[in-house]
């Protein structure tokens, strides 16, 4: 115990004791880091919202003024307005001081540039300035405008950072160069990001203010329309702008501008002119080439930028299979092409940070410039009275000039002469003074003449300038006059435009090219989207090529087409509706399996998809016309099928053991028909369904025998073939009008014959010559072939042979192909088989 006293260390004196004080080393941790926090936010990282600038921008324009380097004069080298801005104002780094500079001279990253750069200054490809020793710099002419009236006593000054000199705490700033060429920084807590504006908008927004200062922020917000960028570009939507302009934090949405334009090579190309703020032009075309390489994007055949002085000008040129708006979706998608700006609109206000609105900005900017043209005005009135001041003892002196000039030959020196002139006259000693410093040659009649006009003019400004000071009114017209010369002089037209029926978030859709596909779906439930011409045309009676690979226990069981963008409206057998795009739907090879269709829709246990509608969009003059097993159909408004829920919504009241068979759409004024299992068909006015609501049970559309059953149903608008089906791959196309118009109700005619050949009916369909047909057997064997192929005949015919199946297999769903003049596939023609059987085509009476 004894040896650690020994070794601690004693103090010498009771002085040095007095000296150590205790303090607790978290509270002084905290204490040093919320100075050091408030240093940066104050001295470096955030701007004034008075004139927008922070301490090193204000310290650069300050040094140009005081080397007199403004527009007017010659350019000096950037090094030594960055060694002047460091030795006497700004004791940090030379790389803080020239990248400032550097940026308040890019025309790229403000709107109104300060600095005017002679040299490289940098590009928007990222490229870094050359080293100060290389270039130049002055003042713009806007910029000067930023220390106008600095001489007059218009702001204030404070010690440098070695109180050897005096530096502006802020300058009197003309325009308000916060919203006009915003800021942003990071300080320690706290970041700014606040865009810029269109200076002519702006103005006009200050002038309103002033003139209607309880303006509506409606009628305010009208005429700032929302940032204005350097780069252009096009916002999408305006409900991140007024987020922004009314709270001061808001997500803007950019996007560069793109035209599409055919180039030397004959092909089409997208033109990009205009990239969004802040984004790096060459990291953006790499992003695009990286894209390509790794096949994220595949119908881009070329990328090259052929920018030059003239303007920006990257070339994307398309390949001949591929959408251009799908493309360019992508590149919004996966490029800083769409960019989202996140404006924090934080600056100081009387030294502590604070978030604000526009309106806010524009208020305090016009309390400042108040403040401003009140201390000029003042300085202004000072210096005018003591000019007329003088002038008076100098008129007084002329008026008497024998008298005077005898009293100052009689003086001994210049002290005694002031002297007298004040007792002898009644002079000021300010006048005594002029008048002894008065040259002989004022004494002439016209010097008199100039004195006098001197004095009536400062007579007339000093009125002037005392209106000024005494009426805050006045001196807010003069403010708007001051304000609306420099919109006039400096303003330009808007370089953003603001879309504001954009959406603000692209859909996954925008990216997915809106083309025809085709959908499958098994017995067993899975579903797949694959590309329409991955089937060509055979003639009929071919055998088929693969369509999926199956379970040996599952068949694919529907096939329909559809627009990668519709809607599909899935019909279960338990008469319930889900709701899908086709997008949604996986896209995979004509031999996968494809997906689980219980992954995409939310089904029952036994509930599978039976009939399907697609659509691009809900309206009330469409319906939707259903029918059950038990021979049953309904008639519901399309758009009661808008808003399904996630479960899917009831379609249709079943009986007990029934089950849904078909559903489709309609105009209302359509004709029905109802195809049997055992050959017989029912056709009827649509007319007769009256409307109903969604769960309900429906009317009776055909009379059903014991050992028959509903297979299909028709909806025909216009003079068309009926096509029907058979299980054995036989099949008969038949004019509608053969099947005469009954009622709903009825038995029903004879729709087929030869039941013992071509097996039950499967499928009855509505076609025209000029489409296609496309089978599916269990077996997963597809055919696609022409319409015409297969030879109009009777109503009560037995059919041609359209599939050569095997013994095993059978037809299990069957859809129409509607294809335009130009996607007809004159490969398509030539037939996989020929295979005949010479009775096909023998009609059966």
């Amino acid at each position: 115990m004894s040896d650690e006293k020994n070794n601690e260390i004693q103090p010498d004196n009771e002085e040095e004791i007095e000296m150590i004080e205790a303090i607790d080393i978290d509270d002084e941790m905290k204490r040093s880091y919320m100075e050091y926090s408030m240093s940066v936010i104050v001295s470096r990282a955030l701007p004034d919202v008075r004139d927008g600038l922070k301490p090193v921008h204000r310290r650069i324009l300050y040094s140009m003024y005081e080397q007199n380097l403004n527009y007017r004069r010659p350019y000096r080298k950037s090094a030594a307005v960055v060694g002047d801005v460091l030795g006497k104002y700004h004791p940090h780094g030379d790389s803080s001081v020239y990248d400032a500079m550097v940026r308040m001279a890019q025309e790229f990253s403000l709107l109104h540039p300060l600095v005017d750069g002679q040299g490289n200054f940098g590009s928007v490809d990222g490229d870094p300035a050359a080293a100060y020793r290389y270039t130049e710099a002055r003042m713009t002419k806007i910029g000067g405008e930023l220390l106008s009236d600095i001489d007059k006593n218009t702001v204030n000054f404070s010690p440098n950072f070695d109180e050897r000199l005096k530096e502006p705490v802020v300058l009197p700033s003309a325009f308000p160069n916060l919203l006009v060429n915003g800021s942003s920084g990071i300080a320690v807590g706290m970041a700014t990001n606040i865009p810029p504006h269109n200076l002519r908008e702006v103005v006009e927004a200050c002038c309103l203010l002033i003139e209607e200062p309880a303006v509506s922020d409606e009628e305010l917000y009208s005429v700032i329309k929302g940032p204005d960028f350097p780069t252009g570009g096009v916002i999408l939507g305006t409900q991140g702008i007024s987020e922004a302009s009314r709270t001061g934090h808001g997500s803007i949405r950019i996007r560069g501008t793109v035209r599409t334009d055919t180039v030397e090579s004959g092909k089409r190309a997208l033109i990009i002119t205009e990239i969004p703020f802040q984004v790096n032009k060459a990291k953006m075309i790499e992003d695009i080439a990286e894209l390509v390489k790794d096949k994220i994007i595949t119908g881009i055949a070329d990328l090259r930028d052929e920018s030059d002085r003239d303007g920006m000008r990257v070339v994307v040129e398309i390949k001949n299979d591929a959408n251009d708006i799908v493309i360019l979706n992508q590149l919004y998608k996966h490029t800083q092409l769409l960019k989202t700006f996140g404006g924090n609109y934080l600056a100081l206000v009387n030294g502590r940070p604070e978030r604000l609105s526009i309106r806010k900005c524009l208020e305090y900017f016009i309390e400042h410039r108040h403040d401003v043209v009140l201390r000029r005005t003042i300085f202004e009135l000072e210096k005018a009275e003591a000019r007329a001041h003088i002038l008076e003892g100098l008129l007084k002196a002329i008026d008497n000039i024998d008298e005077v000039i005898a009293t100052i030959k009689a003086a001994k020196d210049n002290d005694d002469a002031r002297d007298e002139l004040i007792t002898t006259f009644g002079f000021t000693e300010i006048q005594a003074q002029a008048i002894l410093d008065m040259r002989l040659r004022r004494l002439t009649g016209l010097e008199k003449e100039a004195l006098e006009s001197e004095y009536e003019e400062l007579m007339e400004l000093i009125a002037e300038l005392k209106i000024l000071v005494e009426q805050r009114s006045e001196r807010m017209k003069l403010i708007a006059a001051e304000l609306r010369e420099i919109s006039e002089e400096f303003g330009k037209d808007r370089r953003t435009i603001i879309d504001p029926n954009a959406p603000d978030i692209l859909e996954l859709e925008d990216l997915i090219d809106d083309t025809d596909v085709i959908v499958t779906v098994s017995k067993a439930g899975y579903i797949k989207r694959m590309a329409l011409d991955v089937y060509r045309n055979q003639r009929r009676g071919g055998r088929g090529i693969t369509g999926a690979k199956t379970r040996e226990e599952d068949y694919l069981e529907q096939i329909f087409i559809s627009s990668n963008h519709s809607y599909i409206l899935f019909f279960t057998n338990r008469g319930k509706c889900h709701w899908l795009k086709v997008y949604e739907i996986p896209e995979v090879t004509r031999t996968s399996k494809g997906r689980p269709i219980i992954n995409l829709l939310n089904l029952e246990e036994d509930e599978m998809p039976v009939a399907h509608v697609c659509v691009k969009e809900f309206s009330d003059d469409r319906f939707i016309i259903m029918a059950a097993s038990n021979g049953l159909v309904k008639k519901t408004k399309l758009s009661a099928y808008s808003h399904p829920r996630t479960c899917g919504i009831w379609a249709i009241k079943l009986d007990e053991g029934t089950e849904l068979i078909s559903a489709a759409l309609t105009t209302g004024n359509c004709e029905i028909l109802l195809a049997m299992k055992n050959g017989k068909a029912n056709r009827f006015s649509e007319t007769e369904v009256r409307t109903m609501s969604r769960h309900t049970r429906g009317v009776k559309g055909i009379k059903i025998t014991e050992g028959d059953a509903l297979v299909d149903m028709l909806v025909m608008e216009e003079p068309v073939s009926v096509l029907t089906i058979s299980e054995r791959g036989y099949g008969k196309r038949t004019n509608a009008e053969e099947y005469r118009l009954t009622h709903r109700g009825s038995g029903g005619v004879i729709n087929i014959r030869n039941l013992e050949r071509n097996g039950p009916v499967i499928s009855a369909m509505a076609v025209l010559d000029d489409e296609e047909l496309i089978l599916i057997s269990a077996g997963g064997m597809i055919i696609r072939l022409r319409i015409d192929e297969i030879r109009e005949t009777r109503r009560s015919t037995m059919g041609v042979r359209i599939m050569k199946l095997p013994d095993d297999d059978r037809v299990v769903d069957a859809a129409v192909i509607r294809m335009d003049d130009d996607e007809e596939d004159e490969e398509g023609k030539e037939s996989e088989s020929e295979d005949k059987d010479p009775e096909e085509d023998e009609p059966i009476e």
